[in-house]
């Protein structure tokens, strides 16, 4: 093992790289560029053995992907922003065919106005396309993220995309702890699916599917979907067993004599603890939730974690228009029909890039201590309107 300083858009390529994955198909968009353009590097200097596809779209590049992992190939791809939405058709044929094609989504606001910063909104309008996400805090996390994300993907049959916020992670230098190959090997063996295309066990591929036998095929997703929270739950395990750290499905934050919970993902999350603690020694009994997986959606988990609490605070760094903060609505959704849940208080803060100040985080807390209710469609932190 080697500790580097080095960007978390880097820290997706190491892990690539020690993945061995066997096809790259890749368009750079600011700001992952630099995650294929490091991997573009390794392959041109044969530090991997890998096929790197250069394509004119991201909607080639998923369809190489698709291709590659078809005839069995390990794959990666990653995108952001307009790029991941020019994908959006193939996104669904990905998780449709089965196929556990890794992609990273460094999350980037979307046009107009023209915007390169961060914002969920990307991944969070690709939540109905059947792929497994997982939101990452720190460049260590991201790293790691890439190894499980083959081992859940290829255990389920199902396509997962990482993303982590962008410039705040993807190109800021943080030290991580990159492992040897041998020991990324003795967790992460080789592909071997059981169907791909191969011409000594002919299977039929892409075929069209009436109605007869489509629902079942959707249900059969629906039932990989349902089992990939104890899959994660598993190889987060086995992580741990051997890298000595792990994450989890949510990470709880100084929740046991809580008075009220902030929740949120990303690095919003770094600086929710920085406020937490500083709270905490002003007498506010203030605790903190980290979602890392959003879908699945950890139903059962949140409810566990915020039983019994009469507030909680969901900052969302997204947008559905006509509702509201994504995170937000998936966390009532989940509430909904059971007893003894807190009020969920829900704002929008951070959009387009727009720092998640200690200020904003200290002032979203103060609201929900002082009210006992929030406001419908969402409060917008720090607008300046």
């Amino acid at each position: 093992m080697v500790k580097k300083l080095i960007m978390g858009n880097h820290a997706v390529s190491f892990g690539v790289m020690l993945s061995r994955v066997d096809v790259i198909a890749a368009y750079p968009i600011t700001p992952q560029t630099q995650v294929v353009e490091l991997l573009s590097e390794m392959c041109a200097d044969k530090k991997i053995n890998t096929r790197f596809l250069k394509v004119e779209s991201e909607h080639s590049a998923m369809a190489s992907c698709i291709g590659a992992s078809t005839a069995g190939a390990r794959t990666f791809t990653a995108t952001s922003s307009q790029g991941l939405l020019l994908m959006h058709e193939l996104l669904h044929w990905a998780a449709g065919a089965r196929l556990p094609i890794v992609m990273a989504n460094v999350n980037r606001a979307l046009g107009p106005a023209w915007n390169i910063w961060t914002e969920e909104t990307d991944s969070l309008a690709q939540r109905d396309t059947g792929w497994i996400q997982m939101y990452c805090e720190s460049n260590q996390e991201i790293l790691d993220t890439v190894f499980q994300a083959y081992k859940i993907a290829e255990k389920t049959l199902l396509p997962l995309m990482l993303a982590y916020d962008g410039f705040y992670l993807s190109h800021t230098l943080e030290p991580v702890d990159i492992p040897d190959q041998k020991t990324v090997d003795s967790f992460l063996p080789g592909y071997e699916p059981q169907i791909k295309v191969d011409v000594d066990n002919p299977n039929a591929f892409g075929s069209i599917a009436y109605p007869e036998h489509y629902m079942e095929m959707r249900y059969l997703i629906k039932k990989a979907m349902d089992g990939v929270r104890d899959v994660a739950v598993k190889v987060n395990d086995e992580f741990r067993d051997i890298f000595k750290r792990g994450y989890g499905i949510i990470e709880k934050y100084k929740t046991e004599d809580a008075r009220v919970l902030l929740i949120t993902t990303g690095t919003a999350a770094s600086t929710t603890r920085i406020v937490i603690d500083n709270l905490r020694k002003r007498g506010n009994k203030i605790g903190m939730i980290r979602i890392k997986m959003f879908r699945p959606f950890p139903s059962q988990e949140i409810r566990d974690a915020v039983r019994g609490y009469d507030k909680i605070a969901v900052i969302d760094r997204n947008m559905s228009f006509g509702v509201g903060g994504i995170f937000a609505q998936e966390i009532r959704a989940a509430l909904s029909g059971y007893s003894n849940m807190p009020v969920v208080f829900e704002f929008i803060a951070g959009l387009g890039g727009r720092d998640i100040t200690p200020n904003t985080i200290e002032e979203i807390t103060k609201y929900t201590l002082n009210h006992e209710r929030g406001e419908e469609g969402g409060i917008w932190a720090g607008l300046k309107i």
